[in-house]
């Protein structure tokens, strides 16, 4: 890796790009002062003393408080530790704040939108989601295994057991396994194939919420190839006459 590299890679970890320079020149030199890394790491000289501040307050580098004062950077891996360590602190921050955002925000979304979900493990994250709002009725179908990972078949079943009728449909007799045997669960296996390298999966619940995805690549059999578009909806106009249709349909199949 060059010097440029890795400056460029210690900027991502949170340095500054004088920072950053500072660093490198200083793990060249070993020990130096100001103007030595001034001429190392093409630095203003001025700007050296700040940024060299900044690295003693990370923990990466040492002070000799001389004259002139000199510097020491840290081993790499007592450095690696410091950037390490900073970067769960700051990412714990981070999220920490997200967190009370989003609980302060409450439920904020538009009643009257229909939104877009792309990302097979994003999808079956929001069937979670919508599968636990769920009052007293869960209707899912999936074409293939792969498509019905074990935290949501997990969620359906808690459901089932809580009382909820929930209902099942897929052409896979491995997904309709998952299920057999489940108290308030029915499982049913349409009549119908789906087309040839076309599958999907849909949730409605209570009749007021949707997820409806399509699978496109290889049909959800070869993980990571496939990629997954899900719309949804909840408590929306369109949400009731999506689940009308969708149900209609799925009934149709199933002859």
């Amino acid at each position: 890796m060059s010097q440029h590299e890795a400056v460029e890679a210690l900027e991502r970890l949170g340095l500054s790009n004088y920072e950053a320079r500072v660093f490198v020149a200083l793990q060249r030199l070993g020990t130096g002062t100001a103007k030595e890394v001034h001429s190392v790491a093409d630095v203003p000289r001025s700007q050296v003393y700040g940024a060299a501040e900044e690295l003693e307050e990370r923990g990466l580098i040492e002070i000799q408080r001389s004259t002139p004062k000199r510097y020491r950077p840290v081993s790499i891996e007592t450095a690696k530790a410091q950037l390490r360590a900073r970067l769960e602190r700051e990412q714990e921050r981070a999220f920490t704040c997200l967190d009370e955002i989003q609980r302060s925000g409450g439920d904020v979304e538009s009643r009257d939108d229909v939104w877009t979900v792309r990302g097979t493990e994003p999808v079956t994250d929001r069937l979670v989601d919508l599968a636990e709002r769920a009052e007293s009725e869960l209707f899912f179908g999936a074409a293939s295994p792969e498509l019905v990972p074990d935290h949501l078949v997990e969620t359906l079943r808690r459901q089932a057991e809580a009382g909820l009728s929930v209902r099942v449909v897929s052409e896979s007799a491995e997904v309709r396994d998952l299920f057999a045997g489940t108290e308030n669960v029915t499982v049913e296996q349409p009549v119908e194939e789906a087309p040839r390298g076309f599958t999907s999966r849909f949730l409605l619940v209570d009749d007021s919420a949707i997820l409806l995805s399509v699978v496109t690549g290889d049909g959800g059999q070869v993980p990571g190839t496939a990629e997954e578009t899900a719309i949804w909806s909840a408590d929306t106009a369109i949400a009731a006459v999506l689940s009308l249709f969708i149900r209609y349909g799925v009934d149709a199949i199933l002859g």
